[in-house]
């Protein structure tokens, strides 16, 4: 394959006999490296190179102006536009920021188009007037300031334009400007010399008016990279601009262009590739390479469509890959160091002295802060115990040791919105971050790379006096952080190119791999991100979304020139704002296929395996025999039953290994400790009763202290948890709410003429339960919500916080009341029962349950029906009942403690 470089090297060195003499002029940078390096190897004796210039620093040079950084523009803009004295309302520079940068980008396009600006000032002015059109008959004061400001955009363009002239520095369009102005000087003092513009296809009105004057000085020439296929083809796009301009350009009548590239049609091997999802695409990449031999591979290149997929693509090459160029450096937004300052500024942006725990967890648990923060974990470990909602700057100093507070003071005192105080304190964090040496290499160069954003920052605060808020420097520093990039170093000739689409001009390769060949993607597609109407750049020649599909195109088809082998991969995931379409440029090659082309389209997916499943089974070694014994003589509780009912894996991860689920700081109140707010109350009240008979006064006296006990006990339970306001303080209501009504219902029945005395409240019960086939005792414990007499009869009760129904609390066959869960509530009761008879015989007694939710059904007892739906049921508590329950239970505790029954899953349904 003959590149193009080397095709026009080649036409330069025929055509000059010193090309020491000659200016070569292309499209970037990189391929005025690619161009020296051939030079080199062509080079058969030392000569002296020609001079080898970017298109950009050859229009500095014909300007004498310095393109200035678009930050530093922001603020340079924004001193003009206080300047402009026609623009009476004035937004601050927060604001300023968000609409700005359009607004220049607008204007760098209308200077490298060379647009007269009085009149297209004046239509813009007219079109913003026209948008307010029939408002109301009479402006209001908003509606004028906003046409006074298009109207006063030619004084705001000139004021800038003046600035930075003084400075002798510009914006890109206007060092465009600048330089098509002074071409004629230019020439006045160079025309002699040789100029030769290689590998350029779109050009600005300024490219092409520079490029024309030169051209007709007689010593400078133009290479175009085109092909003949798209050349003589009226309709393709690839070569629409070159077409154009060898048909305007008065240069051409007389000089005729020699375009006699035909590589296009070519054989070559082209795979259409369908991935899903873009990880996808970065492994078959790493595939595709692993089957290539190293000489291969230096002649390959990789184009990313989409640059986010570069540090997936770096860890999916193969082994076989030595040696890589990567043009493009990684985002610096993408790593974690950054990620961290951005939440340090979000919790700063509220300037309050109270700051919410997620925020603070955020931070604490974020993998920088252990890298300065020793008691990070431990600071996170003590908030969620403690279970504080918002803390104050002194709270959290109090949960550290004192070797951490300084730094804790930066990261959680009240910046009181002051930017050099934000500033340091990210200063301040990273020195101590890079002092302590615990950061790998990586993290060294981004740290290192933010210290330079924060010195800019603080740079910019001292020299313009706009950064007057913390939003206006988290603003800042996220635009300086997605602008900025760790670049890779490499051998740029050597070994795997991995590059952007803008990198491969001029650039040629045998194997090309482009990734991202969506539509939306690659072409991108329509951008708004403008103030010019479409009418507006129709009228003043101004580039439209259908001129800026005919850069891709080029930059497509371009790259297939001369490659022989090329694999094209899409995404065909709809996903987000992906909508999983193949570019038309996949169309496009499939409907005009060349004779030569062999086109292969693959779908890769990924194999999807389906494995029974199986229910899991856990062994019952000798240590879980012994735990078994430990819990058996403390007691099984009525809960672990029931919940060995659910499902015997949970019994053993929550019982047996005593996993608990991850605590966290509680900011809703849970239903469980609702009900342990209730109970808790409930027990503060009736405690001091037991033995007595419960009377009217009684519980009036208990409603008067309502509000005063659940404040005690949310403050106990929930702990620093607030519950003024939002969700807890309706929960809060609701546990008022729960108690008075169950008070009133007390007071109905006592008046009623019931008498109710108590005997248990919150009582612990523990029984021996003998089992003869096992070798240990076995206990069963709990603790008893209630016990009373109800009218002499005797009512043992549980409290639910939750819903309870009738049906709940009712079995038709004892053997079901160990083998399903939908039983537990009945368990449960007959357990307590089973418990108490030891305490006090319990012979035609009730036990069940007072749903705080179902206060209307009253005390809710347990049945044993005859059948299913038969209303006839036994709700007493005998002998014989605790006889049949005690048969059932013992079964239940024989298969828990048996070792050669393993705890097997239950399939919930």
């Amino acid at each position: 394959m003959v590149t193009f470089i080397q095709e026009t090297l080649t036409e330069i060195k025929n055509t000059y006999s010193d090309i020491s003499e000659v200016t070569i002029i292309l499209p970037s940078k990189r391929a005025g490296g690619f161009l020296l390096n051939e030079l080199k190897k062509q080079a058969s004796h030392t000569q002296f190179a020609p001079k080898i210039l970017s298109i950009e620093e050859f229009i500095e040079q014909l300007s004498n102006l310095s393109i200035i950084d678009n930050t530093e523009l922001l603020f340079k803009s924004y001193q003009a536009y206080q300047n402009t004295a026609e623009i009476k309302q004035k937004d601050d520079f927060e604001t300023y920021a968000t609409w700005a940068t359009t607004l220049l980008n607008d204007f760098n396009e209308i200077d490298r188009y060379l647009v007269e600006t009085i009149p297209f000032f004046g239509y813009l002015a007219s079109i913003k007037t026209l948008e307010r059109w029939g408002v109301s008959d009479e402006k209001t004061e908003l509606i004028e300031n906003y046409i006074k400001f298009w109207e006063s955009l030619p004084l705001l363009y000139n004021n800038i334009q003046e600035s930075l002239l003084k400075e002798n520095i510009g914006y890109q369009g206007m060092v465009y400007r600048e330089a098509a102005a002074n071409i004629e000087h230019y020439i006045n003092s160079n025309g002699n010399k040789t100029h030769l513009f290689v590998g350029f296809n779109a050009l600005n009105t300024a490219e092409q008016y520079i490029f024309q004057e030169l051209l007709e000085t007689g010593n400078s020439k133009i290479y175009w990279d085109t092909d003949l296929s798209f050349y003589e083809d009226p309709k393709h796009s690839a070569s629409y601009f070159i077409r154009k301009y060898i048909k305007e350009w008065k240069y051409f009548q007389d000089n005729p262009p020699s375009i006699h590239s035909d590589n296009f049609k070519q054989h070559k091997h082209i795979q259409l590739v369908e991935v899903q999802k873009n990880i996808g695409q970065a492994k078959y990449v790493g595939e595709l390479l692993s089957k290539l031999s190293d000489e291969e591979i230096n002649k390959t290149a990789i184009v990313l469509g989409d640059e986010n997929l570069l540090v997936p693509l770096l860890y999916s090459l193969p082994e076989n890959v030595k040696n890589i160029n990567v043009t493009m450096g990684v985002a610096l937004k993408n790593f974690p160091a950054v990620v961290f300052f951005e939440l340090l500024f979000s919790i700063h942006l509220r300037d309050t002295d109270n700051l919410y725990y997620k925020d603070i967890l955020s931070i604490l648990n974020h993998p920088l802060a252990s890298k300065f923060l020793p008691n990070a974990q431990r600071i996170s470990e003590k908030l969620v115990k403690e279970n504080i909602t918002h803390l104050s700057s002194e709270t959290i100093l109090s949960l550290s040791e004192d070797k951490g507070k300084d730094l804790l003071k930066v990261l959680f005192e009240n910046w009181s919105d002051d930017v050099s105080k934000a500033v340091n304190s990210a200063l301040i964090i990273i020195k101590k971050i890079q002092d302590k040496n615990k950061v790998n290499s990586v993290e060294h160069l981004v740290l290192q790379e933010l210290k330079l954003v924060f010195n800019k920052i603080e740079t910019l605060n001292e020299k313009y006096p706009y950064l007057n808020t913390i939003k206006s420097v988290q603003t800042l520093f996220a635009e300086l952080t997605s602008t900025a990039s760790l670049d890779f170093k490499g051998d740029a000739y050597d070994g795997l190119q991995l590059m952007g689409v803008l990198e491969t001009r001029v650039l040629d390769f045998e194997n090309v791999i482009i990734t991202s060949v969506n539509e939306g993607v690659f072409p991108s597609g329509k951008s708004n991100a403008s103030f010019i109407t479409y009418d507006l750049k129709e009228q003043f020649n101004l580039p439209r979304f259908s001129e800026k599909d005919a850069i891709y195109t080029y930059h497509f088809y371009r790259l297939l020139q001369r490659a022989n082998n090329v694999a094209l991969l899409y995404n065909n995931n709809s996903e987000g704002l992906n909508t999983g379409e193949k570019s038309r440029f996949i169309r496009q090659l499939t409907i005009d296929k060349c004779e030569n082309h062999s086109i292969e389209r693959r779908i890769l997916s990924p194999k999807i395996q389906v494995k029974p499943h199986s229910l899991k089974e856990i062994a019952k070694t000798a240590a879980v025999m012994t735990r078994l014994k430990e819990i058996a003589l403390k007691g099984f509780s009525p809960s672990a039953l029931t919940g060995y009912i659910r499902n015997p894996l949970d019994f053993y991860f929550q019982r047996i290994l005593r996993l608990n689920e991850f605590e966290e700081v509680e900011e809703t109140v849970a239903a469980n400790t609702l009900g342990t707010i209730v109970h808790d109350t409930l027990e503060k009240f009736y405690k001091p009763l037991e033995g007595g008979v419960l009377t009217s006064q009684h519980i009036i006296d208990m409603k008067s202290k309502i509000d005063k006990e659940v404040t005690s006990q949310f403050k106990r339970t929930f702990k620093g948890g607030t519950f003024s306001k939002g969700k807890n303080l309706i929960i809060f209501e609701v546990a008022k709410r729960y108690i008075s009504n169950f008070l009133d219902k007390e007071i109905a029945d006592v008046e009623a003429g019931n008498t109710i005395k108590i005997l248990k409240i919150e009582t612990d019960l523990t029984l021996e339960v003998p089992i003869p086939e096992l070798e240990f005792p076995i206990n069963i414990h709990g603790k008893v919500d209630r016990v009373d007499e109800y009218n002499g009869h005797l009512r043992i009760i549980d409290y639910k916080s939750g819903q309870v129904s009738q049906g709940d609390v009712e079995i038709t066959e004892w053997e079901e009341i160990n083998e399903d869960y939908k039983y537990s509530k009945a368990f449960q009761v007959l357990t307590y029962a089973l418990m108490m008879n030891k305490e006090i015989p319990v012979n035609n007694a009730e036990a069940g349950i007072i749903s705080f939710k179902n206060l209307g059904s009253g005390f809710l007892k347990f049945g044993k029906k005859d059948k299913p739906r038969s209303k006839n049921k036994t709700q007493l508590i005998t002998e014989d009942t605790l006889e049949n329950f005690t048969i059932e239970l013992k079964k239940l505790i024989l298969e828990i403690c048996d070792p050669n029954i393993p705890f097997t899953e239950k399939e919930i349904k």
